[in-house]
């Protein structure tokens, strides 16, 4: 409409009518663009508050994953201390504590790290889009940290694999079924305290217990 009117003007040599309807043009396309360029920002200003949002919903879970590992590897710690001093004869227990003492030092955790959102936004180079700076600079830090690939090392720990030799499997069985990994549920912090250091007793015989203690202590 606005171009048929301009070539209306130009045949009638309308030379202000045209000046007006340039102007009207150039107007148009500014404030086109202006709505096109608000419109941008507000959708990745958005974008960026849903992945912050995202990423603090992730780093809650992060921390209580570290808050889970410090508790769980507190008890494994505790348990590798007694079972030691009674190797070393430097303490005395019973042989079913002995056992369940040097199972337990030999127990690991590899947690699931909820990482989904860090990894869309620095593999989509969205990571700008995190206003919050300390935010920001703390996911980096977190998710970059190497302590956590470092406790899966427990997994081929030398001690881990002598005890799984020397103790025979009906035995590790019923470790494990009595006195194993308790499931903390994700979020609960009171469900980390003892998930591993708690009071439990062996259903085997005796005499199974009085052998693999035995071992034990021999080697």
């Amino acid at each position: 409409m606005i171009l048929r009117r301009i070539i209306a003007h130009f045949r009638k040599q309308e030379w202000t009518a045209i000046g007006i309807d340039f102007v009207i043009v150039v107007i148009g396309v500014l404030v086109a663009t202006e709505v096109s360029n608000w419109n941008a920002a507000r959708l990745l200003r958005e974008q960026g508050a849903e992945f912050s949002e995202r990423l603090v919903g992730d780093l809650r879970e992060e921390a209580w994953g570290y808050q889970f590992y410090v508790e769980y590897y507190g008890d494994v710690l505790a348990n590798a201390e007694r079972a030691l001093a009674v190797l070393e004869r430097r303490a005395s227990m019973s042989d079913e504590a002995l056992l369940i003492a040097a199972y337990r030092a030999t127990q690991y955790k590899r947690n699931v790290r909820r990482r989904a959102t860090y990894d869309e936004i620095t593999s989509t180079g969205a990571i700008g889009l995190i206003e919050d700076a300390e935010l920001r600079g703390g996911a980096v830090r977190i998710y970059n940290a190497q302590l956590l690939n470092d406790l899966a090392l427990g997994e081929i720990s030398q001690y881990r694999e002598r005890f799984r030799m020397i103790v025979p499997m009906e035995v590790h069985d019923a470790l494990a079924d009595a006195c194993g990994d308790r499931i903390p549920v994700v979020g609960d912090y009171s469900s980390i305290v003892d998930s591993l250091d708690y009071e439990c007793a062996l259903d085997i015989s005796p005499s199974l217990v009085r052998e693999a203690a035995t071992a034990l202590r021999s080697d």
